[in-house]
C-alpha cells in the first residue's frame, strides 16, 4: 500500500505523539510499505523550533527510511487560545499545500489534533479521490471546555461542527482509550466506523544489558540511596495539573521524600517561579531527558507520578502510563475516579490514585510509601502484566490490516 500519515509530531520530538506516529511509520515501512510522513519542524513540548529550521519553508528529511516531509508552522513563545488556533491554521495550510504536490497515497492516517486537520483531510482527498482515517489523540473541544480555556460560545459549536463533520467524512475513526470510543458513540458515529487504536509501548526485555544500572541517575543528581524517588516526566502543561506536586511537597515531612520533576511546556517557567517562592527544597526540576537517561531515572525511581487537571480524564489518555508501566514501576496518579486513567490503575492494581483536589492525601501517600518501599515491585510486576496488551507489535499490526481494508474497499 501506498499510506500518508499527516500530523503535526514527528521525531526528534520524544515526548506527546511523536512516539506513536514515529512507530506506526517505522512498522509499515518493515512491513514493505511504500509510506511518508507529513509534518512540522519539532517544536514540541518546548515550544520552540530548533534555531536551523526557524526561517526553513520546507525540507524533507530521511528517518529510518521514511521521508519525512517538514513544513513551516507558528509556533508562539507562550501558547494561549487564539494562538494555538493559528499555530495548528499555519500548520494546515502549509502542510495540506505540500501534500497536493505530493503522489496520491492509498489511504491517509489523519492525526489530530489539530482539529481542523478532518476538514482539510476532507478536502484533499476529494481531489486525491482517496479513503482517509481520522485517528484522534485528543477529544481536543471537550478537553478545552473542561478546562476552562473555552467557555460555550459560537467558537465552540463551530469546533464540535467541525469534529463532527471531520467524524461523518473519514472512512474510519480511531481513538487510543475505550472513554473516547464512549464518547465517539455519544457523538453519533456508529460503532461499524470506530476502531480502539491503543498508543503502544515497547515492552522492555528481561536481559541484563538491557536494563539499565541502578544508582546511575541517583548519583548524576546527588540523590542518596535512601531518598525516596516519585517521579514525574513528559509535558509540563495546563491539562496536566502539576500544581498538586507542589502543594503535596510543600505537607511532605518526611525528609527522605523527593519530588522530580522532568520535562519542559508551557507551565515549566511558572512551576519553577512558584517551588522556588515557596522554598521547596524537596522538589527537584530537570530537563527533558534523552532515552538513555530517562531509563537510568526510571530505574531509579521508587514511584512513578502521573497527573491530570481535574475534569480531563474522560477526554485523553496519558500514554507515558505505559512505558512507566513496561519498565516494572508502580505508579501514582492524580485524576478523576471516572478517568480512563484511574480506572486503568483498578484494572491493572499497579499502584494508588489519589484524587486532583487532595494534595494532602498525595504527600501522606508519598510518605507511606517511603516506609514501605518493599511492596512496590509487586505492584510494578502487575504493571508489566497490564500492559503487555500494549505491544507496539500487536496494535500496529492490528491497525495495519484495518488500513488494508479501507484501501481495498
Amino acid at each position: 500500500m501506498k499510506i500518508t500519515v499527516w500530523g503535526i509530531n514527528y521525531s526528534p520530538e520524544v515526548t506527546g505523539i511523536a512516539p506513536y506516529n514515529v512507530a506506526l511509520c517505522r512498522h509499515l515501512k518493515a512491513s514493505g510499505h511504500d509510506v511518508r510522513m507529513v509534518t512540522t519542524f519539532s517544536y514540541y513540548p518546548t515550544w520552540k523550533k530548533l534555531p536551523e529550521d526557524s526561517a526553513r519553508l520546507y525540507r524533507t528529511d530521511q528517518i529510518d527510511g521514511v521521508p519525512v516531509h517538514r513544513c513551516w508552522h507558528f509556533v508562539p513563545a507562550k501558547p494561549s487560545a487564539l494562538k494555538r488556533i493559528l499555530h495548528e491554521a499555519s500548520f494546515i495550510a502549509t502542510s495540506w499545500l505540500r501534500l497536493l504536490f505530493l503522489p496520491r497515497a492509498d489511504v491517509y492516517v489523519v492525526v489530530s489534533p489539530p482539529l481542523l486537520l478532518g476538514f482539510a483531510a476532507w478536502v484533499l482527498t476529494g481531489i486525491k479521490r482517496a479513503p482517509f482515517v481520522f485517528h484522534v489523540q485528543d477529544l481536543q473541544p471537550d478537553a478545552a471546555v473542561g478546562l476552562g480555556m473555552l467557555k460555550p460560545s459560537l467558537l465552540t459549536k463551530a469546533l464540535y461542527w467541525l469534529e463532527s463533520f471531520a467524524y461523518r467524512k473519514a472512512a474510519l475513526v480511531s481513538g487510543i482509550c475505550a472513554g473516547m470510543m464512549r464518547a465517539f458513540e455519544r457523538k453519533g458515529v456508529p460503532s461499524s466506523k470506530t476502531y480502539l487504536f491503543f498508543n503502544g509501548v515497547e515492552i522492555a526485555t528481561a536481559s541484563a544489558s538491557a536494563t539499565p544500572m541502578a544508582g546511575v541517575f541517583r548519583s548524576s543528581h546527588g540523590l542518596g540511596p535512601d531518598a525516596f524517588l516519585a517521579i514525574y516526566s513528559g509535558n509540563l502543561g495546563v491539562k496536566q495539573g502539576l500544581g498538586i506536586l507542589l502543594d503535596a511537597a510543600a505537607l511532605v515531612t518526611k525528609k527522605s521524600v523527593r519530588i522530580v520533576i522532568c520535562g519542559d511546556g508551557a507551565e515549566r517557567t511558572h512551576l519553577e517561579a512558584t517551588a522556588k517562592a515557596r522554598g521547596l527544597g524537596n522538589v527537584v526540576f530537570l530537563p527533558l531527558q534523552p532515552t538513555e537517561k530517562y531509563q537510568q531515572m526510571l530505574a531509579d525511581a521508587d514511584v512513578s507520578l502521573i497527573t491530570q487537571q481535574s475534569g480531563t480524564g474522560q477526554f485523553f489518555f496519558p500514554s507515558k502510563l505505559l512505558s512507566n508501566l513496561s519498565a516494572g514501576k508502580a505508579v501514582v496518579t492524580v485524576a478523576d475516579p471516572d478517568s480512563e486513567l484511574a480506572l486503568a490503575q483498578i484494572a491493572g492494581s499497579f499502584g494508588f490514585n489519589v484524587l486532583p483536589s487532595r494534595p494532602d492525601q498525595l504527600a501522606q501517600l508519598l510518605e507511606s510509601l517511603a516506609d514501605r518501599r518493599s511492596e512496590l515491585p509487586a505492584l510494578g510486576e502487575n504493571g508489566r502484566a497490564f500492559v503487555s496488551r500494549f505491544a507496539f507489535s500487536r496494535v500496529l499490526g492490528d491497525f495495519e490490516a484495518q488500513l488494508g481494508r479501507i484501501a481495498k474497499a
